[in-house]
């Protein structure tokens, strides 16, 4: 069985059979028709999904934003089928969104519908000109705690707004002006309007909530629809006197007409729309990119969204949208998810959501007109209520952003959506210009010499005041600089250099030093550079070793950790302590001192579930003689934590290993010889001809001892099959078996890429390094 699994490589059509596998690129067509356009049975069915959430959320931000009903069909079905066609994120949905409202009734009440609809095809054209450009990853730079705060900002200005009509009334023109009128408002209530509304937000709250088997046959319908469905049938069954929906014949429909008004007031619009839709849209791909990455069925590999491309595909969708007198047009998150976890293999999907809003828009009108327009409020009200996301808040405050957060959204509630991402922006470039000056810089007398502490980025803005801590130490004295920062610029390194040369021909000595207290580099004249500044992890020592008499090093480690790391994490594993473990690969290696694994697998508290031992061995069941920890360790790993993957690691250089070649029959039974008879049958494996040899990255193992880490790999993941729980969970597709070595010297990992059977050879594949994949920065 393949420890790695493999996908398709090409979303935008289905996996091949088995028979087109062996096709040639010049063999002949299959007998029968060619067929030229293929969609897949998880496409149409994510289609329909995705469909039922769009059509009632394009009805409700039409309603939010004061433009026509049919706008919001029209902006939905273009962006399925033009943005879907054209743009570069295979699974992505585009359509009218909720972070476009507040702008868009802005220029509605501004300008006028038609001249609205302009703007919008000259926000597509400028979309197109970047995409051209190719800018569009520069619009990644833009800090989340602003994009999160620019869309909680909106979610909380529509929230007010919407409350109005939830409650029986009409919104006002702004946020804080909806503010005011609302306590008017809560003694002036309409039932009608207030019974719908409620009825739509419980069943919306209810609906994923609905326990067992039941449940799962009720949430195949979306929330969205469900709660639209009953509100609608409440209002007609109960003749519930109300404003409903009200779709005129589409041979009233307003079009486009040229812009009117003032020239900087039109360019500020066309710029709002490009930014702001394009910002969302590229960001909502990445985010479609991580969900459809994360995703085990189906097990189809979705190809990287091509940013350039998708905005390409706005531009255009936006063009035709704003001429077709629809709604600008953005990539959403919301539908978007949806289409990943319906299954969705391709663009397919999106294209026949717009497909199916074309026909509803035809031939539903009579039952479109029977919705209440309070159940619509009621709708997009939640929405934007979700906007303000409690994960993103914490994510912004656990990286010391909250005040940039905080700002942003203040400042689109109470001036608007350009002008406050600007006031985001300015305030996120003083809290980087605040960081990199917060730099502390102290002198001090220790007995015969003087220290000076740096604490901070060393940048041209504190040469000034280091050049005048610098000038405090007496001439000719032993001096420390102890440098604590990450980063250090040219102009403070040649005032840092300047005076150790002017100080040093003055008599004084100067030794620079790391947080640790470690050496980090010599005067000039010394022949030798020495230790860098994380040598005291690796356990080095710089000449002679430290003497009984000096600081343990465990406890000068804990030191430097306590000063230096734990307030970068405390937050991080605070998290935890409440939340719990919830790792997703129980990692089983040896107890080498020289296997770091969250070194080595880039992983951080929280991701592994490690289990290390002599040999990284798995006794098999009712062999461990009274020893059952690492039993005990899967059993928990599988059964309680949930773990997906189970992962073997062995290592060059293994002693246990080594052990078990060397080791004479008849030796006395020591604890660790009682322990290594788990390893004998890898020994049995490697000596048996009928199992085929490891091999390692296409090459033969270098000696007995390498040859034997890896059969023992392989043997391990063999005893882990044994385990009552290993065989359930691997039996129900839910848990993947992985090998692993890890080369010592070379500094290489390779994983097992072949199958595991008797007469199968097992092959090491080496891990080459991805550096267009970002990883996650960790604290």
């Amino acid at each position: 069985m393949s420890c790695v699994p493999t996908r398709t490589n090409n979303a935008d059509h289905p996996p091949m059979s088995p028979a087109a596998r062996f096709q040639g690129p010049h063999s002949p067509p299959p007998t029968g028709a060619r067929r030229r356009f293929h969609i897949a049975g998880a496409d149409l069915s994510a289609s329909v999904s995705v469909f039922l959430i769009a059509l009632p959320l394009s009805l409700g931000i039409a309603l939010a934003t004061g433009a026509p009903l049919q706008a919001g069909l029209v902006a939905a079905a273009v962006g399925g089928i033009v943005a879907g066609r054209f743009g570069g994120s295979a699974l992505q949905v585009s359509g009218p969104a909720a972070g476009l409202t507040v702008v868009t009734a802005e220029l509605i009440q501004r300008y006028g519908w038609r001249t609205t609809c302009a703007i919008t095809v000259l926000a597509g054209l400028c979309q197109l000109g970047l995409a051209a450009l190719r800018v569009a990853r520069s619009a990644l730079a833009v800090s989340p705690a602003i994009v999160h705060g620019m869309l909680a900002g909106i979610g909380v200005t529509i929230a007010l707004a919407q409350l109005h009509i939830v409650l029986g009334g009409t919104p006002q023109s702004s946020a804080l002006a909806n503010v005011g009128a609302l306590p008017d408002q809560l003694t002036h209530l309409h039932p009608a309007a207030l019974s719908v509304s409620v009825l739509t937000v419980a069943v919306l709250l209810a609906w994923p909530r609905i326990p067992g088997r039941a449940g799962r046959i009720l949430r195949t319908v979306p929330a969205a629809l469900a709660a639209v469905a009953a509100a609608t049938a409440l209002a007609t069954f109960a003749q519930l006197h109300q404003p409903r929906v009200d779709l005129p014949s589409w041979r009233s429909h307003a079009l486009p007409e040229l812009p009117e008004g003032p020239v900087l007031g039109l360019l500020a619009a066309v710029l709002t729309i490009t930014l702001v839709g394009s910002v969302e849209s590229l960001l909502s791909a990445v985010a479609i990119d991580k969900l459809a990455a994360a995703r085990k069925k189906p097990d189809v590999r979705i190809p990287r969204a091509d940013l350039d491309r998708e905005l390409t595909g706005q531009g255009a969708a936006n063009v035709v949208s704003g001429a077709l007198g629809g709604l600008p047009i953005t990539g959403v998150a919301v539908r978007s998810s949806a289409n990943v976890s319906a299954g969705a293999v391709s663009r397919h999907s999106t294209m026949l959501h717009g497909l199916w809003i074309t026909v509803a828009a035809l031939l539903l009108v009579p039952v479109l007109d029977l919705i209440p327009l309070a159940t619509l409020a009621a709708l997009v009200m939640v929405v934007g209520v979700q906007m303000v996301n409690i994960t993103h808040l914490r994510s912004v405050k656990r990286n010391r952003e909250i005040l940039v957060y905080a700002a942003t959204v203040s400042a689109v509630v109470l001036t608007g959506v350009l002008e406050g991402v600007l006031i985001g922006i300015a305030v996120a470039v003083t809290v980087a210009l605040h960081r990199l000056t917060r730099t502390r810089i102290t002198v001090e007398e220790d007995g015969t010499f003087h220290r000076v502490c740096v604490r901070g980025q060393l940048t041209f803005l504190a040469v000034p005041r280091l050049s005048r801590v610098l000038g405090q130490v007496p001439h000719g004295v032993d001096c420390v600089v102890e440098l604590d920062g990450s980063f250090m610029d040219h102009a403070a390194y040649e005032a840092l250099h300047d005076w150790q040369t002017s100080h040093s021909a003055q008599g004084g000595t100067v030794e620079f030093t790391g947080r640790s207290g470690a050496r980090i580099s010599e005067p000039a004249q010394e022949a030798h550079g020495c230790c860098r500044p994380w040598t005291p992890w690796r356990n080095h020592h710089c000449g002679e070793r430290p003497q009984p008499a000096e600081a343990h090093q465990l406890a000068t480690g804990l030191s430097a950790f306590q000063r230096n790391t734990a307030p970068l994490v405390r937050d991080e594993l605070a998290r935890l302590a409440r939340e719990g473990q919830q790792p997703s690969q129980l990692f089983l290696t040896c107890a080498d001192s020289r296997l770091v694994t969250s070194m080595i697998t880039a992983s951080g508290p929280g991701d592994l579930f490690t289990v290390r031992n002599v040999g990284n061995l798995v006794p098999l069941p009712g062999e461990e003689s009274g020893d059952d920890s690492v039993a005990a360790a899967i059993e928990y790993a599988v059964d309680v934590l949930g773990v997906e993957s189970i992962t073997v690691c062995g290592h060059s250089g293994c002693g246990a290993m080594q052990a078990l070649l060397n080791s004479p029959p008849d030796g006395a039974p020591t604890p660790l010889r009682r322990w290594l008879r788990h390893g004998l049958p890898s020994l049995e494996r490697m000596r048996n001809r009928r199992h085929a040899w490891a091999r390692i990255s296409g090459r033969m193992p270098a000696d007995a001892v390498e040859q034997l880490c890896l059969t023992n790999v392989v043997q391990q993941l063999e005893h882990l099959r044994a385990h009552e729980s290993v065989a359930r969970r691997l039996a129900e597709g839910t848990l993947q078996l992985h090998g692993m070595y890890f080369h010592v010297g070379e500094a290489q990992a390779y994983l097992l890429t072949s199958a595991t059977g008797h007469d199968v050879e097992q092959v090491f594949d080496r891990v080459a390094p991805t550096p267009s994949v970002l990883e996650k920065a960790r604290v």
